[in-house]
């Protein structure tokens, strides 16, 4: 054996050569090694006595059947299993093809991670190993098998067996459960299983129980599903909530003292937090007649979150707060988001604020930004500002009307003359809000009031948008954009062959300019196609997203926005919050050269964490209205079809907004086909169809809370044959549907050439929501 004190043979690296090279590749076979290093004959004999010494030494480590790694190393990239989560919610991944004995990492946000669910208990991911302070590291770069390794459902026991049904209704894994861990377990159980690896190939999958999470009959399953399915990160470390009670109340230092102007927050009347505030007044400038002054203030986040700071690391993992009706999975501390950055009436607090100046014609014609100290002097709900405006004054309001509310409207009026001439896009969106009864319950369903006092605080949010990005590209300071790009040409062209149909005109030639698609609106707005126009529209639009690079703001209709209003909630702005603050010279908590080099991978990973914030959101609204609708089972309701497919007619009801599916199957006696021109299915025989946009009335079939699932039955009777299409022919299968032609009687149901039908209560994509404020534009 080589004698390790003794120099190694020519051309044979040493033992610190030979560690620093596989520290450096992560692992090496044999072969790889003696190729690296131009060993032959003698030297590849003496290099595997240096492996031995080396193993023997416990300074080299096997890495999979042949490869060779530095003991307790991790290679640069590798693929990972979430093994545990500890008490303070944090991830640990092990190397797939490393042994028990090898060092776990802490799961850490990814650099350049591609959308989708964030990442939980037996999911499979292809990360980035470092060595961090307290140990190695993991950066997540991708997930891998979405979905195919663990499964959220509800424990269902039959006789000695015990299943897992999943609540999702797109999947088909029944999970098996062993019986050593189903003792524990009671029906309605809901739970998360990993999907047990092995050559099994007949009956259910086996799983195993990773987590129980609540009970399907609480009546906060819903937002508990959401939240588990998605991923939402919930709580917070120990170390994350020292910091923010480790906070100072903030004073005058560095800042102008702005707690003489009256500012007011308006705001929904359950909000718990207030990140922003307003003001408005005459400008006395006589350079500028007619004109106003218009001041926003914002919570001083940047001063309590600072860079390279655990408050900081999970403010960007959670990248936002995520909304549910009866919850909120915050994105800050509560002692932050509800305490000192939140503008609270009559307490001296942090601020942003945004001095704007509108001539008389609502044109911005400057502004400026400064770090202050404020003091909220009301705090009114929408509907309470809205009824003072319209005469109906109460005791907080009234003494407020002459010096800060009517100035504010009026102000308001101004820069709506501004917004009308920019001409954004005017989509209107039915919103509905779950009224939460004391026990958890549902007490009612309920459309979202749009009022004139929800339309002046959005104008006035995205002014102080508008601003922030104008100031940081005159400083020359890297930004994140809030971006929407125009619709696509295919877009357009599907948006052309639908309006033919209902006899709009639309040249596919044409440009879908704002002004255009405002102009179609208006034109249908008082017609009966004006909520599927409005539809329609809402689905030829792309969606909004966050990027360093700018290309400006479809929907607003602006060549530059960046979100700036919303930092206790949004990631994005607190960035934007921090760029100012470095381009102003007001702090040294500014935007750091580290985060500047990171724009790209922190806008890619806000706007993943926004798309699974809306989607959970999505999902525990369906399961709650199921819920409601869950003792209405075999009631007739009106609704509208908002959506056709080969597999059925989606069906959005009058009266809650509940979406919901009849199966395609069950329409009649004839097959319809799926006309993707006309949005319609037409029988075979005759000609009938079910178009998209009609009222219809259907009866409620089957409710399903736990995914989420309505089906219907439907009551109407198809509309007559569209004359002016081709005579329909008996047994000929509707073009480019499926293929081939053939005579024969029509077939329904699984048996049929379309192949099995969909999972009841399945659903599409939906496409932009309006939010109040500004929040997702």
């Amino acid at each position: 054996m080589t004698n390790s004190s003794k120099r190694p043979p020519a051309g044979l690296p040493d033992k610190d050569t030979l560690l620093a090279f596989l520290r450096e590749t992560g692992s090496a076979e044999k072969t790889d090694i003696a190729r690296h290093f131009g060993l032959k004959g003698g030297d590849r004999r003496a290099l595997r006595e240096m492996i031995r010494e080396l193993e023997a030494q416990g300074r080299l480590g096997r890495r999979g059947r042949k490869g060779l790694a530095e003991a307790g190393a991790l290679p640069p990239v590798g693929v990972a299993d979430v093994i545990e989560r500890d008490a303070d919610g944090e991830f640990y991944v092990r190397l797939v093809e490393a042994g028990a004995d090898a060092p776990r990492a802490l799961l850490m946000p990814g650099d350049g991670a591609k959308p989708g669910p964030a990442p939980g208990l037996g999911d499979r991911l292809l990360v980035k190993f470092q060595r961090g302070q307290e140990g190695w590291e993991a950066r997540l770069i991708k997930k891998l098998d979405v979905g195919t390794n663990r499964v959220l459902g509800v424990i269902r026991k039959s006789g000695r067996e015990t299943r897992v049904e999943p609540v999702d209704r797109r999947s088909k894994d029944v999970l098996l459960v062993p019986q050593a861990q189903s003792d524990d377990l009671r029906d309605g159980d809901l739970v998360l299983a990993a999907v047990e690896k092995g050559d099994q190939r007949y009956g259910p999958k086996r799983g195993k129980i990773l987590e129980h999470i609540g009970k399907e009959d609480d009546p906060r399953a819903a937002s508990l599903i959401a939240i588990h399915a998605h991923g939402v990160p919930t709580g917070f470390s120990e170390a994350v909530e020292r910091e923010a009670e480790d906070q100072e109340l903030p004073t005058l230092k560095g800042r102008e003292d702005l707690r003489d102007v009256p500012f007011i927050t308006i705001d929904p009347a359950d909000a718990r937090d207030h990140d922003d505030a307003v003001y408005a007044a005459r400008d006395e400038d006589p350079k500028n007649p007619g004109g106003w002054i218009v001041w926003v203030a914002i919570a001083d986040v940047a001063a309590y979150v600072r860079p390279g700071t655990a408050l900081d690391r999970e403010a960007r993992e959670k990248g936002n707060s995520t909304y549910f009706p009866d919850r909120v999975e915050p994105m800050l501390p509560e002692v932050l988001s509800n305490g000192l950055c939140s503008l609270k009436q009559g307490e001296n607090r942090a601020c942003m604020a945004v001095r704007m100046v509108f001539d008389k014609d609502g044109r911005k014609t400057g502004h400026r930004f400064v770090r202050g100290l404020m003091r909220s002097h009301a705090k009114l709900s929408y509907e309470q500002a809205q009824a003072a405006i319209d005469g109906q004054p109460d005791d907080t309001t009234g003494p407020i009307m002459e010096a800060i509310l009517y100035p504010l409207w009026n102000a308001y009026h101004a820069m709506l003359k501004g917004r009308l001439k920019r001409s954004p896009l005017q989509i209107e969106s039915a919103e509905r809000r779950i009224c939460m009864a004391p026990d958890g319950g549902i007490a009612s369903i309920e459309k979202r009031a749009s009022l004139e006092a929800h339309r002046l605080i959005e104008e006035m949010m995205i002014q102080a948008n508008v601003c922030a990005a104008e100031t940081l590209e005159q400083k020359k300071t890297p930004l994140i954009y809030r971006v929407h790009d125009a619709p696509s040409q295919e877009k357009i062209f599907n948006l052309a062959d639908f309006l033919s149909t209902i006899g709009k005109p639309w040249n596919k030639g044409e440009p879908g300019t704002t002004k255009r698609f405002n102009k179609l609106l208006d034109d249908t707005r008082d017609t009966e196609h004006a909520d599927v126009v409005n539809e329609v529209v809402l689905r030829t639009q792309m969606q909004a997203i966050y990027s360093p690079e700018n290309v400006g703001h479809f929907g607003l209709n602006l060549d530059r926005y960046a979100h700036f209003t919303s930092p206790i909630r949004r990631y994005s702005d607190l960035i934007v919050h921090r760029g100012l603050i470095r381009a102003l010279n007001l702090g040294k908590d500014g935007l750091t050269d580290r985060e500047i080099a990171e724009l790209s991978a922190i806008a890619e990973q806000v706007t993943t964490t926004e798309r699974r914030s809306m989607a959970a959101e999505r999902d525990a609204m369906d399961r709650y209205i199921a819920a409601f609708l869950e003792d209405r089972v075999g009631a007739t309701f009106k609704g509208r079809i908002t959506g056709v497919t080969r597999f059925g007619l989606f069906i959005r009801l009058e009266e809650t907004g509940a979406d919901g599916l009849v199966p395609v199957s069950t329409l009649g006696d004839e097959y319809f086909t799926h006309d993707d021109r006309a949005h319609a299915l037409v029988g075979e025989r005759t000609g009938k169809r079910f178009t998209l946009g009609r009222m219809v009335e259907v009866k409620l079939r089957e409710a399903t809370p736990v995914t989420g699932g309505l089906v219907f039955e439907m009551l109407s009777e198809p509309e007559p044959r569209d004359p002016s299409a081709p005579a329909p022919r008996y047994g000929i299968r509707g073009r480019g549907e499926r293929g081939g032609g053939g005579d024969g009687p029509p077939m329904r149901g699984k048996n049929r050439p379309g192949g099995p039908k969909p999972r009841n209560g399945s659903k599409p994509s939906g496409g932009l929501k309006g939010v109040r404020k500004g929040k997702r534009k």
